[in-house]
């Protein structure tokens, strides 16, 4: 006869996973839809259709928020016009999505190093590699802005698809309740605790994914999609554009130098030698050599003039002595 096997008392979640599972279960982004259950069935190019038409829906999504996300565009400006800096804070998908968009500033606008910055959960070595648990902590990102010696003339972005993301949620108390500086909290959950503990508060609810809980999908475009706007319009109230041209584009290989000279033109219509020359006379700096040909002056003048206003080229033409 065998010995009775003893019955041994199924593990039981633990109640924080309780109450973790109970907030995904009243998030949009984690709603499950049981019309795409048989997706993985379906042909590739209708897997696609599907697709395709899901990402339609996140520019309408963005459209909603637009007066919130223009008025945490003029305050990020009124800011860092006296020497602010942005930081984009995040885990996971967030935060790969924030350090790309502050990597692409300098060459597109040649801001000046540290002026934005992204900051991921677990650090740089998590944007290519998961850092399981770092989301997980508010004090961690305390600790990385206070590693940056944030002032009240900074602006911090907590970026979660969830809005719960306690990385996120922690970066904007910590920064509104140390030094007073501007906070913004970007999410796709309404109602979320990010829009609340930050002073301007942007929801951008695209609904449930294609894959439950993928929120690198149309979460992660509404999120690309509002950085985009928060950096290149603030970018534009500082003056770094002239109309539609990148005035302050970094030169920093041969296509960017080919782009420098074509902008010139653009905006000036000159000639070529007449470009090479103002180019040359103001250290291939493009705003400074479209100051030289519009205002006449030579490229001394031009980076005073410049320096005088801020580097708005529209304010520096105006003062610029009219040409013989």
């Amino acid at each position: 006869m065998h010995e009775q096997q003893r019955q041994h008392p199924q593990p039981q979640p633990q109640p924080q996973q309780q109450q973790l599972r109970q907030q995904l279960d009243t998030l949009t982004t984690e709603a499950f839809r049981s019309e795409l259950a048989d997706i993985d069935q379906l042909p590739t190019l209708e897997i696609a259709k599907i697709m395709n038409g899901e990402d339609s829906t996140v520019p309408a999504a963005v459209a909603t928020q637009l007066p919130r996300i223009a008025a945490a565009i003029d305050a990020i400006a009124e800011r860092m016009a006296y020497g602010g800096r942005l930081f984009y804070a995040g885990a996971g998908t967030a935060g790969r999505l924030g350090v790309l968009d502050a990597s692409e500033c300098p060459p597109t606008f040649n801001t000046a190093p540290g002026q934005v910055t992204g900051v991921i959960a677990g650090g740089p070595g998590a944007m290519v590699t998961s850092v399981e648990g770092a989301e997980d902590s508010p004090r961690a990102a305390a600790a990385d802005l206070d590693a940056l010696k944030l002032t009240s003339q900074d602006t911090v972005v907590g970026i979660s698809a969830s809005g719960r993301t306690p990385y996120a949620i922690g970066a904007v108390s910590h920064a509104r309740d140390r030094c007073g500086a501007l906070t913004v909290g970007l999410s796709c959950n309404a109602g979320s605790a990010l829009a609340a503990a930050a002073e301007h508060g942007i929801e951008v609810v695209v609904g449930p994914e294609l894959l439950t809980g993928s929120t690198r999908l149309k979460a992660g475009t509404a999120q690309k999609l509002v950085l985009n706007m928060l950096s290149t319009i603030t970018m534009i109230r500082l003056g770094k554009t002239y109309g539609n041209l990148m005035v302050d584009v970094r030169a920093s290989n041969e296509k960017l130098r080919a782009r420098s000279r074509r902008i010139v033109a653009l905006a000036t219509g000159a000639p070529d030698d007449e470009i090479e020359a103002a180019l040359a006379a103001t250290d291939g700096e493009v705003k400074n050599a479209i100051l030289a040909l519009l205002g006449g002056v030579d490229g001394p003048t031009a980076a005073r003039l410049l320096a005088d206003t801020q580097g708005h080229l529209r304010a520096a033409l105006k003062s610029a002595p009219a040409r013989p």
